[in-house]
């Protein structure tokens, strides 16, 4: 009798015989329905940013610069989704490049000219040495080399696109493109409030006003709200000097990028080459053309 409730109790903890389910096949999306959902944000965000500028007082801030700092608010405080991330990426790879050769659009070889020899080569050369002093002066005081280049590209050249460019071949972090486009912002958002008092300040005239401010304020937008307060004729120089320095962006990119290689230990042939600094001077030619 108890052998016969022992075995009843062995077959009681038997475990019953499990049912086999198929297994779950994994959904794996193709690459043009992956990166939707990110392009779909990024587009969102640009949308949102032009909407912005139609606010009084905010039209003096480029959407570029509005858009970055949304993107950086999203992020913060809400968190990117996974699933937009290939799309982010393919919109900071592909897209953005795009868009930098559609900025070639602002420019006509005309309008470099219209600056004349001396003017470009003054515009040149201003160019050049804030760049330099920036990425030394970063080295004294301990920045990293990649956020000095960014710096010193979005403060010589054309703000928060010029800090974007740039990165194309500096590859510095996400933090290095905020840091950048953060201080070109803030400076540049300075320079355009304190420039209009420089003509009375220095007695410059519309001319030499109008040249200085399109020669060291960072955004084409900031350019035009500070030179215009001094007349027309000081907002044409300035336009036509800002738009010189945007001209510059494409051998600034192409040099840093040859440097870069040169420091991997790559030789001449192999330096990188972005594909759209070539467009976008076939865009500016093909803009003076039409």
């Amino acid at each position: 009798m108890n052998e016969f409730k022992a075995a009843s109790a062995v077959e009681a903890r038997k475990p019953e015989p499990s049912v086999a389910y198929p297994k779950a096949q994994a959904v794996t999306l193709p690459k043009w329905a992956a990166v939707l959902p990110g392009i779909a944000l990024t587009f969102a965000i640009a949308i949102v940013a032009y909407l912005l500028r139609m606010i009084p007082g905010v039209a003096t801030f480029s959407a570029l610069i509005l858009a970055i700092l949304i993107g950086i608010a999203f992020h913060n405080l809400v968190g990117s989704p996974a699933i937009c991330k290939p799309g982010i990426k393919f919109s900071m790879r592909r897209i953005l490049r795009f868009a930098i050769i559609l900025y070639g659009l602002q420019l006509t070889l005309t309008q470099v000219a219209s600056v004349g020899i001396v003017g470009f080569l003054a515009v040149s050369a201003t160019l050049a040495a804030t760049f330099l002093f920036t990425v030394r002066a970063g080295k004294l005081i301990g920045v990293e080399p990649k956020l000095a280049e960014l710096l010193g590209a979005g403060t010589a050249v054309c703000g928060a696109a010029a800090v974007v460019a740039t990165n194309t071949v500096t590859e510095g972090s996400e933090e290095d493109v905020a840091y950048g486009v953060a201080c070109v912002t803030a400076f540049g958002t300075i320079a355009m409030f304190l420039y209009p008092l420089l003509p009375q300040l220095f007695h410059l005239d519309a001319r030499g006003y109008g040249l200085w401010a399109g020669s060291s304020i960072h955004e084409v937008a900031q350019v035009v709200a500070a030179s215009l307060q001094n007349g027309q004729v000081s907002g044409e120089f300035a336009l036509i000097a800002k738009l010189t320095r945007v001209a510059l962006l494409a051998p600034l990119v192409l040099s840093l990028g040859f440097l870069r290689a040169r420091r991997k230990g790559e030789n001449h042939a192999s330096a990188p080459a972005p594909w759209f600094v070539f467009g976008f001077l076939a865009v500016v030619v093909l803009n003076s053309l039409v």
